[in-house]
């Protein structure tokens, strides 16, 4: 039971941070508010009201008694109790109620007012209306041939004490709530700031020098974090470096190499050794390709329907068909964007006779699809063959041609934007890679 409640309020709860927060300082101001209310409404309010209107009532029950007195000066007694009752009172002769009685049921002046009504006359004897005159009390006595019109202030039946009751409920909450929006902004702001920060050094981005702020605990794993980064941009400046000064010292003597080859009688061993030192310095580029990743690049606003179509161009062949949807724009580093594609199409032309490439566009999101007819990959290796210098032994890898660099280096490409990439079974029954990028 404590398991399906918990999962309960999982699912309907605020996901974000500030807004859970807000729940937590809002519920109980609103909670006690309401029970303020509930108290002071049943309490006070009510009761207080309830005395008036048997007051008022009793006032109008005695005006009517003395005025059966034949004795009694009518129209100054009218007057008397008009002034000093706060009472329009008028009699009118031969005349009968112009319609229905009418009440609000749901109003508590209604209800309390026709409670003591019903008191102290019959209920056909009687008639209000308190929506016809807003600050006023349309009250009908029958009398005889005629009728009594009371005009009675609405004040003289409820209490103005429980507007400012409210207002002084109300207010002081509001102002607790809008305090409290501005704290927990303020509290959840560097956490956010974190957050923005780790997302731009996940994706490749180059952040300037992040100062942490709030909370003692927040700018502890703000430190942290920033540690973290100067160490993992060391370690990849080392890394680079180290292999470009690696490629360095390796190109002199290859170069050499190729200048003895070159006066080597035996052509057909000069051509496979040529071929051999070829091979390596490609290795070498890729390893340079893989490691140093062109971060630096800033992001821009970029056609991703026309990359791909001067792509498709550059390769001039017929087994590649396209279906790109026009003027998909895209705000990223259009140079690794461009790597990437070009990492797909030349691995899926290298294996296979057809190519088909569509780019389409679903709500926020991108989808790029690269289907070939080759000969595919086991389902069981579609995570490996993204993992750095992993080859495949059969069917697609070519150890001599390839070093397992080209996926690797996609998906780190995409990741870096924030998408994904992952391989499926084509339609062309082949391999079918799949790209979601965010807009």
């Amino acid at each position: 039971m404590f398991f399906g409640l918990n999962n309960f309020l999982k699912k309907i709860l605020p996901k974000r941070l500030f807004y859970r927060a807000l729940l937590i300082v809002a519920v109980p101001i609103i909670v006690i508010q309401l029970v303020i209310t509930i108290v002071f409404f049943d309490s006070l309010w009510i009761k207080t009201n309830k005395g008036m209107t048997r007051a008022l009532v009793s006032e109008i029950s005695t005006f009517i008694e003395v005025y059966d007195n034949e004795k009694i000066d009518k129209n100054e007694l009218t007057n008397t109790f008009s002034l000093f009752l706060d009472l329009n009172i008028e009699f009118l002769e031969n005349k009968k109620f112009e319609k229905e009685y009418s009440e609000r049921w749901f109003s508590p002046i209604d209800r309390t007012l026709r409670r003591e009504l019903k008191s102290n006359f019959e209920f056909e004897k009687y008639w209000f209306d308190t929506t016809t005159y807003k600050e006023l009390i349309d009250l009908r006595i029958q009398y005889q041939n005629g009728y009594f019109k009371f005009l009675i202030p609405k004040d003289r039946v409820t209490s103005s004490s429980a507007r400012i009751f409210a207002l002084w409920i109300t207010v002081p909450a509001i102002i607790m709530v809008i305090i409290s929006l501005i704290f927990l902004k303020n509290q959840t702001r560097p956490i956010t700031n974190l957050a923005r920060a780790a997302e731009r050094f996940g994706k490749g981005e180059e952040i300037e020098e992040f100062k942490p702020s709030g909370a003692m605990e927040i700018r502890q794993a703000g430190h942290e974090f920033d540690k973290m980064r100067k160490r993992i941009l060391r370690h990849l400046n080392q890394r680079t470096e180290m292999l470009s000064g690696i490629s360095h010292d390796l190109r002199t003597p290859l170069t050499r190499m190729k200048l003895q080859i070159a006066f080597i009688n035996d052509k057909d061993l000069g051509k496979k050794l040529t071929e051999d030192i070829n091979e390596m310095e490609k290795m070498l580029n890729e390893y340079l390709q893989f490691t140093s990743s062109s971060y630096s690049e800033t992001d821009e606003m970029f056609d991703l329907s026309e990359l791909i179509d001067q792509i498709i161009r550059k390769y001039n062949s017929q087994n590649i068909s396209q279906d790109l949807a026009s003027r998909i724009y895209l705000n990223g580093r259009k140079n690794l964007i461009n790597r990437c594609l070009n990492n797909i199409i030349d691995n899926a032309l290298k294996y296979a006779n057809k190519v088909e490439i569509k780019l389409t566009k679903k709500n926020t999101n991108l989808f790029i699809t690269v289907d070939d007819d080759g000969p595919g990959i086991n389902i069981d290796e579609h995570e490996n063959v993204f993992k750095p210098f992993y080859k495949i032994d059969k069917g697609r890898a070519d150890s001599k041609s390839s070093v397992g660099l080209g996926l690797s280096i996609a998906s780190d490409i995409i990741r870096s934007h924030g998408g994904n990439i992952k391989l499926e079974k084509s339609s062309l029954n082949g391999l079918g890679v799949k790209i979601f990028l965010p807009v």
